[in-house]
């Protein structure tokens, strides 16, 4: 059992900064614009052998309405309420501001525990401002530098006490538990990331899955910057849900803090097993979608594509023969692609989208013996033989074996791998596709030469 730790303050005095330094990871954006991070980000973190569970925030504002920064607030409110204790960040070289004590007369009323933490206090520059930090009435302030890794045996001392609060009771717990141990590992998590254009819905579709309003959502689009992960289960299975800032094209692209967002998409899109592409239904499979599709593919990762806003397409039929028609000139290197119409906003389709990744991850995961191979190549050679070379000798391919799965790669083995068309290659990634199910999985087909043991040998 651990704690929960928020960590709060005003934009821009180095929260994510602290939460990459606590989790021991570069999971949060960093950068010297004020206002990076939006949603609330949660991770495994700790302090040499205390371990606890840390919340990134977007900075305080005093907004209360339903603007963005209204909406953002809410969001960390609700953080703060869930936490055991809050550290609230000031920034001690720039000094305490009107701001700073607004939300330390409003942390004081809130009834969680407060740790203040005066952040920038390498060097001399800071320590007028921790000082300073005293008249926030919010007790001794905790002199830190989260980018220098400096300070952090005082913040264990100051946690100590919550960490020894959630230790007891789980120390009796075990004491009294005598049950058998399970030896079997469960099924590790499904890596479920949501990916496309902005504003398709994206947030909108995680907060329904998850039944719950964890990623800021609204009009303004571009509101995501983070991939934020949330741990969720489907019918018995574990899934962690990645939600992702949206893919423009990179021409269009000239924020520095949207170039960070658009690498965080892409790193999370490898990370997947399984990556739900959305599209809106008014503009089905745009040029920038079979971008993302094929970026997708390309990383091997099982393909699944949500057709968001269904319920406003008036000729339904005619958009489904477009996006079929669109798929099979586009993308026929994942034939027979999962395609799922929903509304993220009403929670129309959820389930069909759920049982459409599911089942693209098993097929996705899909080993098939060397002997059914085997024996499938000698049907599909009988039935159509390799061509012939320039010089008149045609090719004999030897065998044929899975190397891998995740996605489904073979090596197939032959004299003359450069001699092989391409064209025949693709005859047999449709061949496997069609005889083992591989429907919509990106499949991998090597050529290797089989070396001849009777070669003289230099």
């Amino acid at each position: 059992m651990t704690f929960k730790v928020a960590i709060v303050g005003r934009p821009n005095v180095g929260k994510s900064t602290l939460f990459n330094r606590l989790s021991g990871r570069r999971q949060a954006l960093v950068h010297d614009q004020p206002g990076v991070t939006r949603d609330r980000r949660e991770a495994e973190g700790g302090i040499a052998d205390m371990v606890f569970t840390i919340v990134d925030t977007a900075g305080l504002e005093e907004a209360k309405d339903d603007s963005m920064e209204g909406r953002m607030r809410r969001q960390t409110d609700r953080a703060m309420a869930e936490a055991d204790v809050v550290l609230f960040v000031v920034d001690s070289r720039a000094g305490i501001t009107p701001m700073d004590e607004v939300f330390a007369g409003a942390l004081r009323k809130s009834g969680t525990p407060v740790i203040l933490v005066a952040n920038k206090c390498e060097g001399r520059a800071g320590i007028p401002g921790m000082y300073e930090s005293f008249s926030l009435g919010l007790g001794e302030p905790v002199a830190l530098s989260a980018e220098h890794g400096e300070g952090f045996d005082e913040l264990y001392e100051a946690l100590r006490p919550f960490a020894d609060a959630t230790a007891a009771p789980a120390k009796e717990e075990e004491e009294e538990e005598d049950a058998p141990v399970d030896e079997e590992a469960p099924d590790r998590p499904l890596h479920l990331a949501i990916v496309g254009r902005p504003n398709v819905g994206k947030s909108t579709l995680v907060n329904k899955l998850l039944g719950d309003e964890r990623m800021l959502t609204g009009p303004e689009a571009g509101l995501t910057r983070d991939a934020i992960a949330s741990q969720w289960s489907y019918g018995g299975r574990v899934i962690r849900l990645v939600d992702t800032a949206g893919l423009r094209r990179r021409a269009n692209i000239h924020d520095p803090v949207e170039k960070l967002s658009t690498s965080n998409t892409i790193e999370a899109i490898r990370m997947a097993n399984v990556v739900v592409v959305m599209m809106d239904a008014a503009a089905i499979l745009d040029k920038q979608d079979l971008t993302i599709a094929r970026l997708v593919v390309d990383e091997g990762r099982a393909l699944v594509l949500a057709i968001n806003k269904w319920d406003s397409v008036d000729n339904r039929a005619l958009a489904l023969k477009k996006l079929e028609d669109r798929l099979e000139t586009s993308l026929p290197q994942v034939r027979g692609v999962p395609t799922v119409t929903i509304s993220a906003l009403k929670g129309a389709g959820m389930d069909r989208l759920m049982d459409a990744v599911v089942d693209v991850e098993k097929r996705w995961n899909q080993r098939i013996s060397t002997g059914q191979l085997n024996r499938w190549l000698a049907d599909m050679t009988e039935r159509h033989p390799p061509p012939a070379t320039h010089g008149g000798k045609r090719l004999r391919l030897r065998y044929m074996t899975q190397v891998r799965a995740r996605p489904p790669t073979f090596a197939l083995f032959t004299q003359r791998a450069d001699d092989l068309p391409e064209s025949y290659t693709r005859y047999l990634i449709n061949g496997l596709r069609d005889t083992f199910g591989l429907a919509g999985i990106p499949i991998r087909l090597a050529l290797r030469k089989r070396r001849n043991p009777y070669a003289d040998e230099d």
